[in-house]
Parts: structure tokens; sequence; C-alpha cells
């Protein structure tokens, strides 16, 4: 939280942050509450683990209720875990503020990868063949990702009613996400980060074989195929 002031006061921008406490048994709680009394912090909280698209969700939707700017602001997520460099927060901004809709974080590796995660790496790209995903934008499964928040109005305004925003979890509701995203995106760009699991302070959560079923599952998705993009992508890795 103190890279992310230091790089927003380094750009002068008005920011707010937003974490989600999803029934979380760490003590985040307690961890965030000096937080709160120095930052322009929000917290929200579920009673009951509901995973990551489910929270995902949530903070879309409390960031578009609070908005009253959906053209000019913008909804940027990242882990909490550490793994995602704050430094490429900057040059997303830039990205945002010469027109871009969409600004996708791309990821350069920085030492050691768990062994789980290198796995799936290789094995969910013979999954995705039914994922009408946009070939210019590489690694979309990516969490790292900036989106106008008329953009974001726009995914939901499509929805039936009940309907979900994110149907599936995890990599699978990152690209997912990406995937209802950009036909509503004018001007899509990429931004290049880096990516350390070394950084991290607790044991992951991330389970490779429930990664893989969720892609697996999206894949074989008739209605999420439908969605497919209709918008190019401007520009390349920064």
């Amino acid at each position: 939280m103190w890279r992310i002031r230091k790089e927003m006061a380094r750009e002068d921008q008005d920011f707010r942050m937003v974490v989600i406490d999803d029934a979380s048994e760490d003590g985040t709680a307690e961890v965030l509450e000096p937080y709160r009394r120095v930052l322009p912090l929000t917290v929200l909280t579920h009673d009951r683990r509901r995973g990551y698209a489910a929270s995902l969700e949530r903070i879309v939707r409390h960031v578009l209720e609070e908005s009253g700017y959906h053209r000019r602001d913008a909804l940027l997520t990242l882990e909490a875990d550490f793994t995602h460099d704050p430094a490429a927060l900057p040059e997303m901004l830039r990205r945002f503020q010469s027109g871009a809709d969409l600004v996708h974080g791309v990821p350069r590796r920085r030492g050691p990868t768990p062994r789980a995660v290198r796995w799936g790496r290789k094995l969910v790209s013979h999954l995705t063949g039914g994922l009408p995903l946009p070939e210019e934008v590489e690694a979309p499964f990516s969490g790292y990702r900036l989106h106008r928040l008329f953009v974001l109005r726009r995914v939901l305004e499509a929805l039936e009613e009940g309907e979900p925003m994110l149907a599936y979890d995890g990599w699978a509701a990152n690209a997912e996400l990406l995937i209802k995203a950009v036909p509503h995106a004018r001007q899509i760009e990429q931004v290049s980060f880096d990516l350390a699991y070394s950084r991290r302070y607790r044991e992951s959560r991330f389970r490779l074989l429930s990664e893989l079923w969720s892609v697996f599952r999206a894949s074989r998705d008739d209605a999420l195929r439908r969605r497919a993009p209709e918008l190019g992508v401007e520009g390349g890795a920064g």
C-alpha cells in the first residue's frame, strides 16, 4: 500500500484503494486497520469465502457506484500478495490518460517460479483453443489490468438479469473479463511489469488442478465464445 501511494503521489493523481477480505483467516482486518486511518482505503468483507471471481465483481460494482465519472476514472487491479510490482502503475496511468480504455499488464518473471505455476503455464495453452482470446494480447490470464470504468459498466449492462459478471474463477476469470471487456474498449494497450513470487509473505492459495479445470470449462462455454472480441489491439508491451 505504501508503494502504491508513493507511485500515485509521484504522478500527482487522486486515488482510492479498495481491498476485499474474502473471509480471510490470516488477520486481514487487524492488519489493515492502521492503514485505514492514514490512507484513502475502503475494506470490503465477505462473511464466507466466495472466491476470486465474486470478489472481483464486488469490487467492480462498488467502484462503479462510488464514482460519478465513468469516462474519466479507472479501476486498476493487482494481487495483494506482492507478486505484482506497483512500479508499473505510472506507465499504465500514462497510457490511460493518452486515451487507452484498457491497459493490460504483461508479466516479466523475476526469480524462481513455483512448480505448480510453471506446470500450469505449460498446460493451460492446450486448454484455451475454444476461448476467443485477442491474439495481440499477451498473457491473457494476468490480473494486473486497468479498465476505464465506462468499459466495466458496459460489461455489466450486457449481462442478463441475475447473471454474474464472471462465471469462472482464478486465471479463467481474468481471461473471461478480458473477453467481455475488449468489445467495449476503443483502444487497448499493454505494459510489462515485474512478476516476482519471491516477494510473497504467505503460502500461495494457487491450486493447479482447480485452475486448469476452470480454464477448461470456460473454453467449452458457447456463450463466452459468442463474445469474440471485435477490436484489435494497438501498441505492444512497453
